[in-house]
């Protein structure tokens, strides 16, 4: 499996209350319109899952998988291209603040991963840049 992970972030929250609102995906309704314009369409939250379009990708449908309360949250893809897992992982650095990290594993063969290695990388950063900035 081929890992892609964004830097670490701190984010000026404790990890309760990150994991508190990027565990019940419906919280992230209120930030949609700071994403970038043009990238994604048709962006769709529920509770448990967050569908998006991507051109020229298509779209993209993830569904929380697992929930390891304050620490982890996983997701999979029940619709996409390349099936794909994603992890966002939440460490404590004190009360009111913690790091936050991004990955993503999926089965590619070498041909493709030079093809989205890039592409990936620079979502995955701008995912989280953008869950970074969001008011916990």
């Amino acid at each position: 499996m081929t890992k892609f992970e964004s830097e670490v972030k701190v984010i000026a929250a404790s990890q309760s209350a990150v994991y508190s609102k990027l565990s019940d995906l419906s919280n992230l309704e209120k930030i949609k319109d700071r994403l970038p314009e043009g990238k994604m369409k048709n962006l769709v939250f529920t509770s448990d899952t967050l569908s998006v379009e991507v051109p020229p990708v298509g779209t993209i449908t993830l569904q929380i998988v697992e929930r390891e309360p304050e620490k982890c949250i996983k997701f999979a893809t029940t619709a996409s291209p390349l099936p794909f897992n994603l992890w966002i992982q939440l460490v404590p650095v004190h009360e009111s603040e913690c790091k936050m990290k991004l990955t993503i594993g999926m089965e590619l063969n070498p041909f493709t991963k030079m093809m989205i290695q890039k592409p990936l990388q620079d979502g995955l950063k701008k995912m989280a840049d953008s869950l970074a900035m969001i008011h916990y």
